[in-house]
């Protein structure tokens, strides 16, 4: 079953966040709270073969959390994390890798994840889970558990987290038993260039050693950088070269949005970056926007950024001066006119 399960998002208009530090000075990619967002590295190798982490039956169930399974936890507004070791990543509102298990079933779709192994792998409630930005939403799904959970799909392969994942940018649950791995936005097994097939839960086959000029792979482009637009002069653009934005009836303190509910489907807000992974950027209040509806959205001088469903491409600036009130955005976090 493919059918996608669309949550309306209960927030106002112009709900407000105050910051408990002050905006406008340099907290390097620190959320509202202090916590740090995306500091530290991936981890890029498998998990290791000790007791509990890879040496079990392929459920990968001895890493366990403690106590009970928790309550499956919705994934709301999902993105993808352009991991530079696993590729494309799916990951949910907050950060978080999700990850696809090879002896569950996607045709039908089918959790064989239950009891201890649902402790060490915590289902993703399908309630309210929106999909990334430019994915196919027809990939999205749901499947009734056992126990009545609905548990959200990916290309039929339902969703989990891991319980050893314990801030964003971990994907720690990576190769565990063997059969756990981390998703890439269509379900296949995240891996560079969208690599494998995906699709028999079994492991994909590698791809063949580039030669020549193919074997020159350019390096990942930053998660926010600068471009020189031949009339807009510089511009801050997202790892897929995509013009970044401001919204003038946003502030910046208290940190405060007027985007929301169907504002976000023309206006897709930009997933926390971690600060060392810009280029040209500065980053004085380059902090994280923890928004009313849930979704965590990057900043530049505590000004809120956004890309536009209007950029059919890298270079589009199709979204300059739309209504007046939406500009490209200087590497110093001001409006582009």
């Amino acid at each position: 079953m493919k059918t996608w399960r669309n949550a309306s998002l209960a927030v106002t208009a112009a709900a407000v966040l105050a910051l408990t530090t002050a905006c406008g000075q340099e907290k390097g990619s620190q959320t509202p709270n202090g916590q740090s967002v995306g500091a530290a590295a991936p981890a890029g190798a498998p998990a290791e073969n000790a007791a509990g982490y890879g040496s079990d039956d392929g459920y990968g169930s001895g890493a366990a959390a403690q106590g009970g399974a928790a309550a499956a936890k919705p994934a709301g507004q999902l993105a993808v994390w352009d991991s530079k070791e696993f590729g494309k990543v799916l990951t949910d509102s907050e950060g978080f890798t999700l990850y696809r298990f090879d002896k569950d079933t996607a045709s039908p779709p089918k959790s064989n994840c239950e009891g201890e192994c649902a402790k060490t792998w915590p289902v993703v409630s399908a309630d309210g889970a929106k999909p990334p930005a430019g994915a196919d939403a027809s990939l999205m799904g749901v499947v009734t558990r056992a126990d009545g959970t609905k548990q959200l799909t990916v290309d039929g392969w339902p969703m989990y987290r891991y319980a050893k994942d314990t801030k964003p940018g971990e994907a720690k649950g990576q190769g565990v038993g063997g059969t756990w791995y981390a998703a890439s936005p269509d379900g296949k097994k995240a891996a560079p260039g969208n690599g494998g097939s995906g699709d028999g839960g079994g492991a994909e086959e590698p791809e063949e050693p580039a030669t020549g000029e193919d074997a020159a792979t350019p390096a990942d482009p930053a998660g926010l950088s600068v471009r020189k637009d031949p009339k807009l002069g510089e511009v801050v653009v997202d790892k897929n070269g995509m013009t970044v934005y401001r919204f003038q009836k946003d502030s910046a303190w208290p940190m405060k949005t007027a985007c929301t509910g169907d504002c976000l489907k023309k206006w897709p807000v930009v997933a926390p970056v971690d600060k060392n992974d810009t280029e040209g950027i500065k980053l004085k209040g380059f902090v994280t926007f923890n928004r009313p509806d849930g979704i965590k959205q990057q900043t530049i001088d505590c000004w809120p950024l956004y890309t536009f469903a209007g950029d059919k491409k890298p270079g589009d600036t199709n979204g300059q001066g739309v209504g007046g009130t939406w500009f490209a955005v200087s590497p110093d976090g001001k409006l582009v006119k």
